[in-house]
């Protein structure tokens, strides 16, 4: 590198005058970037579950690297709570070519054991990851295919580039209650334990799987707990002796390709807390919980709430009910030996905050001291500055495949199909996309 370095400037001021130093340095300035810029046929941003599995498939294929800003599933390290555990179980939520060695099959794996699992396939697959390392820009070459990639650690370049961030990018806090308010208010994404909280009631925002089983903690804990309630699906845990992970497989959920007409952002509240159990909003009301229909707005010191807790309730009993009847059916179609259930169609009736909702909270009235918006994430794709977005901002995209050449997503909801931003589906979206590059290079070849 000194050598190059040395012959590069001898040749300059041959060829220059002292007068043309600003166009010397400049020149300098450029051939030093370019000898100091690390080349790769693929660069993969984010070390969590979907830039490790996309690793595991372009192995042997292409020559890649893998920049994560942080530790590799920092995630599931720094913004998740104390108790946190799998929505499903260790035989489903991992991928197809290793198991957890510390988590029985049926059980759900607790959140440091999700991170020693990827820790480990990390060395299993010498997964070549650039911990601490924040990628800055990605922009497309001024001539030929391909990328330059700024970031913390230097200049790369790269052929094909994967945003493999995930769907946790940025807490979605909404804005009804100033933050200069003497309440605290806190994203599920920053909530821990119990303890960490004052004394005071708290009202938890969100009943998909983070606001429910962090509202349950909380009335275990001895805290008097608010729930509000938006639609939801609610399947059940288990059914006839089977998972309900293993439902949606037979019945071909997972593989759905597109969400059902206006439920795109419908929640899913299920739950691998205390050893897995079906999510009971009844239940909750009669062990003290106060629940509430969808948060709507803030008033001089008053939240005000929609009038839809029973019928949120009503359609996540429908949707619970018609799970169990397609279960019952394939059951009944495939001739299979499990054992009837019909206690599970028992529904308890409506408590009385259901039947007569609460519309309006004074917040000093009732003690409430903090608010956990369990209201999930936006995505944030600043730094990939190239033509892969539609009008709205959002990534455009065929499976993965962007409509920009070269650029490829990995790990986000509804990617190809139901399952995507799971473990185990972002394993198969990784293995396609994989191909996907691995044929460009092989057609590359052929042309030359």
């Amino acid at each position: 590198m000194q050598n190059k370095i040395i012959i590069f400037v001898n040749n300059i001021f041959n060829i220059s005058a002292i007068k043309n130093l600003p166009r010397i340095l400049f020149l300098f300035k450029q051939e030093w970037i370019t000898m100091m810029t690390e080349h790769t046929n693929t660069l993969i941003v984010g070390g969590g579950q979907a830039g490790l599995a996309m690793s595991a498939h372009l192995n042997k294929m292409v020559d890649h690297i893998i920049l994560e800003r942080h530790r590799i599933v920092e995630r599931w390290r720094t913004s998740r709570w104390d108790s946190l555990v799998a929505n499903g179980p260790s035989w489903h939520d991992r991928f197809p070519s290793m198991e957890f060695s510390d988590v029985e099959p049926n059980a759900f794996a607790h959140k440091d054991s999700v991170v020693t699992y990827f820790e480990n396939f990390a060395k299993k697959i010498k997964a070549p990851v650039r911990s601490n390392v924040n990628v800055e820009e990605v922009v497309k070459l001024p001539k030929g295919n391909g990328f330059k990639i700024t970031t913390s650690d230097g200049m790369f370049e790269a052929k094909n580039v994967v945003a493999a961030t995930g769907p946790f990018q940025e807490p979605i806090i909404p804005t009804l209650i100033p933050k200069d308010s003497e309440i605290k208010q806190i994203h599920s994404q920053s909530y821990r334990n119990p303890e960490q909280l004052s004394n005071g009631t708290v009202l938890v925002v969100g009943a998909g799987s983070s606001g429910s089983q962090i509202a349950e903690e909380l009335l275990r804990s001895g805290k008097e707990v608010y729930l509000s309630i938006g639609p939801h699906d609610r399947p059940p845990r288990r059914y006839r002796g089977r998972d309900n992970v293993w439902w949606l497989g037979v019945l071909g959920k997972w593989e759905a390709k597109t969400p059902s007409a206006n439920t795109e952002h419908v929640t899913i509240a299920v739950s691998g807390y205390d050893g897995g159990k079906t999510i009971d909003f009844r239940k909750f009301a009669q062990q003290g919980m106060k629940l509430l229909g969808l948060t709507k707005e803030f008033k001089n010191g008053h939240l005000y709430f929609a009038d839809d807790l029973k019928q949120n309730i009503v359609n996540g009993d429908t949707n619970y009910l018609s799970l169990l009847d397609e279960a019952d059916y394939y059951v009944n179609k495939n001739e299979l030996n499990l054992p009837e259930e019909p206690e599970a169609r028992i529904l308890d009736p409506d408590p009385e905050c259901v039947t007569y909702p609460i519309l309006e909270l004074d917040l000093i009235e009732s003690n409430i001291q903090t608010i956990i918006w369990a209201t999930g994430y936006k995505q944030n794709f600043k730094w990939l500055k190239v033509n892969a977005f539609d009008d709205k901002g959002k990534p455009f995209h065929n499976n993965g495949v962007s409509r920009e050449e070269g650029i490829y997503f990995l790990g986000l909801p509804w990617l190809s199909m139901r399952g995507s931003s799971f473990i185990w589906g972002v394993w198969k979206d990784a293995k396609y996309l994989a191909e996907h590059i691995a044929k460009k290079k092989i057609d590359s070849v052929q042309v030359k």
